[in-house]
């Protein structure tokens, strides 16, 4: 009796146990579908079986495994700088440049895909990789983006408007057919004064037409004497008839005018010598920086679009005094300047045994302190490299240069020293490092072969950069020559419009040619 008593209350034990397991059980399990259901919602539809999914899902809410945004910014951090050791920094290869999105939204869709197709989370070391991925790709196609912009900035201001084809096209036919147009330039009874120093000499070296009857006619129009003045154009033999045309249909008279191709000139021997040595240095370093620029980084094909940097009217003023081998004096002017004011002061100025008569756009601020406005020295040379840096040539860095495009030159002074076959060293030099000295250019040899005969002149003469920006409102109307330096002639639909207009009202829009070419309509 005793055992089947003993056998009862362990059965009514068992049962009394079980029913409490099966609800807890029950209950777990209804907690278990709630939260299902709940991150089934959550993710959009989007059904989580992985174990790798539920983990991440249920980890940082149950388990407290840390905020997913903490872990999202660490693993981009390390992904676009490297872990706090400086290690493991950006480094993907061409392969996944390649493969990366376009777009954010790119992106986003992907990892969508990537979700759907899988069933799984990826984790966020992958996204910080593939983000990090997209914006190194969308950086370098902006930085492609840019150098195509540049590029096509850099043909748009080397190419000529089809009215000034038009225009040079015109003037030949016209050199053919008129004899009027193949007038002596000067009359024979006016040449004497093209090497009388009692006349103010001014030289322009260009082939362009339309730029260099602007200069003239800004000059004249300027002048308060022009019986006194004298041009000399210098030009190419592709362009020489064109000029010649143009200013035999269009006199000048009082003032006298020269047109002279470099054909032309009957040097003796050495003369001839001292001036192919130049032209054929510029032959030379035009050759060896194509062939550098192919082997170096695309951007090397902007200077090489630069039709300044190997023009060889730009390199043969430093043969000024060969040029005009009667000549004490002589004022030269770039062809895209427009001259506001009578020369004859400039023509008078004291240069102090100097050569180079020439602006500086310094200024001297409320300190007391110069503060230069315009290109530093080191905006030409490269001073990092020991030629140019070394103390022997005794060159600062942050020193204003003095401007080119508008100088009184002592001609007379310029043949008692060296200065020309400084420049051709330089030119050399330049090459033979590689152009590492400075990019290809007529001004950053200038500025060695001339230093220390430069003499400062009031600075109201010459604003330059008018190709470039538009400058204080003040300085453009006091300056006396505004100098259209830089890629935006006004010449070009590039142009600044609003400085446009000062070089426009020296073009006669009533001229024939002009009209018929519709040059700057």
């Amino acid at each position: 009796m005793p055992m089947k008593s003993k056998d009862k209350v362990g059965r009514r034990f068992s049962s009394r146990s079980v029913l409490p397991l099966f609800l807890a059980v029950g209950l777990i399990l209804l907690l278990l579908f709630i939260c299902f259901s709940y991150f089934v919602l959550e993710a959009g539809a989007s059904i989580c079986l992985s174990i790798g999914c539920l983990r991440w899902r249920i980890g940082h809410t149950f388990l407290g495994s840390g905020d997913p945004s903490e872990e999202l910014v660490r693993e981009l951090r390390k992904a676009f700088v490297g872990d706090e050791d400086g290690k493991d920094g950006p480094s993907l290869n061409q392969m996944a440049l390649d493969a990366a999105a376009e777009s954010l939204d790119a992106l986003i869709a992907e990892m969508a895909i990537s979700t759907s197709d899988y069933n799984q989370h990826i984790d966020v070391k992958t996204f910080a990789h593939k983000a990090m991925a997209m914006i190194m790709n969308m950086d370098r196609k902006v930085k492609k983006a840019r150098l195509q912009g540049l590029i096509y900035q850099q043909l748009a201001s080397i190419g000529i408007p089809v009215s000034m084809h038009c225009l040079t096209l015109l003037l030949v036919d016209e050199y053919t057919a008129n004899s009027l147009a193949r007038s002596s330039l000067p009359p024979p009874e006016y040449s004497s004064r093209l090497t009388d120093d009692s006349y103010i000499h001014i030289a322009l070296l260009t082939n362009n037409v339309l730029a260099a009857a602007v200069v003239v006619s800004s000059t004249l129009a300027s002048s308060s004497s022009q019986e006194n003045l004298v041009f000399h154009i210098v030009t190419d033999k592709n362009t020489y008839t064109a000029m010649h045309t143009w200013f035999s249909l269009n006199p000048v008279f009082p003032a006298i005018i020269e047109v002279k191709g470099l054909h032309q000139f009957d040097w003796p021997a050495h003369v001839n010598a001292l001036v192919m040595e130049t032209v054929q240095e510029i032959h030379h370093s035009s050759l060896v920086h194509h062939q550098l620029s192919r082997v170096n980084e695309e951007f090397g094909r902007l200077q090489t679009l630069n039709p300044s940097a190997f023009s060889l009217l730009n390199y043969l003023r430093i043969h000024l005094p060969e040029l005009f081998p009667k000549l004490r004096r002589v004022i030269f002017l770039d062809d895209d300047v427009v001259v506001r004011q009578d020369l004859t002061e400039l023509w008078n100025s004291d240069l102090n045994g100097n050569v180079n008569g020439a602006v500086t756009a310094a200024v001297v601020n409320d300190k007391g302190y110069q503060q230069c406005l315009g290109k530093q020295y080191q905006d030409y040379l490269n001073f990092s490299n020991p030629i140019i840096s070394s103390p022997l040539l005794g060159l600062e860095s942050q020193k204003c240069a003095w401007l080119g495009g508008m100088n009184v030159f002592d001609l007379e002074a310029w043949r008692q020293t060296d200065i020309t076959k400084t420049y051709q060293h330089w030119l050399k030099l330049n090459r033979e490092s590689g152009f590492h000295l400075w990019r290809m250019g007529a001004q950053p040899p200038a500025l060695m072969a001339f230093g220390g005969q430069v003499q400062l002149i009031d600075p109201s003469w010459h604003l330059s950069g008018l190709g470039r920006r538009l400058p204080d409102p003040e300085l453009l109307e006091s300056s006396s020559v505004l100098h259209y330096s830089g890629p935006r002639k006004p010449w070009l639909g590039t142009g600044i419009p609003e400085l446009q207009v000062f070089w426009r009202t020296y073009l006669n829009h009533s001229n024939d040619f002009l009209s018929n070419c519709k040059v700057m309509e």
